[in-house]
């Protein structure tokens, strides 16, 4: 589903748009999308603060979005996403805030959504090739109960580079879906380094595509 307006071994192939999107509508992303929107629990980020308009940013991921990821549209409204609040891979409580001073790409995925599963493992050789201590992908886990099946998933998918965290209670999806950026899973958002979310979409990407990475770049260099 895209937004109208805006392993190891051996090594994954590379999914391109056409074929992500294909599993997409075999798998029923329409049917995840009425799934997740059942839940109105909150992450505990009730009062959402505007951030300030960054031109230059806007004007670099709107050039870079093109081919694999031409999906991806800056926010004519960028708002603060720092405290977002889910679960670290030792169950402990942390935020977006734990992670000011990097760019982000926060990825919403459930091991049920098809799209979901079928873009992360480009996340994980994104994560692979251009994480550093300026840029990070952030994969949120949306399964309700407990933990088992995202883990196994992680597991037998052979994903290494890609951090584990997780929101049972479905709290950041609805958090996102009420500032109208969440229509279905997955949901990917771009936050600049302050913590200000800058572009979304919704539907997968070949994330570790020249496309991908240029779009990363945009990020990170901050429309300089």
């Amino acid at each position: 589903m895209s937004d109208p307006k805006q392993t190891p071994s051996p090594a994954p192939r590379p999914w391109g748009t056409k074929r992500i999107l294909s599993i997409a509508l075999a798998g029923g992303l329409l049917a995840g999308a009425l799934g997740v929107y059942v839940m109105e629990t909150r992450s505990g980020n009730e009062a959402v603060a505007a951030c300030p308009a960054a031109a230059a940013l806007s004007a670099a991921l709107d050039g870079a979005a093109r081919g694999e990821v031409a999906a991806m549209r800056p926010l004519e409204t960028p708002f603060d996403v720092s405290a977002l609040r889910f679960k670290d891979g030792d169950g402990r409580d942390t935020s977006l805030a734990a992670l000011k001073g990097q760019s982000l790409l926060v990825n919403l995925w459930a091991t049920w959504c098809a799209p979901c599963r079928a873009e992360m493992p480009a996340l994980d050789q994104l994560e692979r090739e251009a994480g550093d201590e300026s840029f990070a992908v952030v994969p949120i886990n949306v399964d309700m109960g407990d933990d088992a099946k995202p883990r196994r998933f992680y597991a037998e998918t052979g994903l290494k580079s890609l951090p584990y965290y997780r929101d049972e209670t479905m709290g950041v999806f609805n958090d996102l879906k009420r500032q109208g950026v969440a229509l279905g899973l997955p949901v990917t958002l771009l936050v600049d380094a302050g913590g200000c979310a800058r572009a979304a979409m919704n539907g997968p990407a070949e994330w570790a595509s020249p496309d991908g990475l240029r779009l990363i770049d945009a990020l990170k260099g901050g429309g300089a």
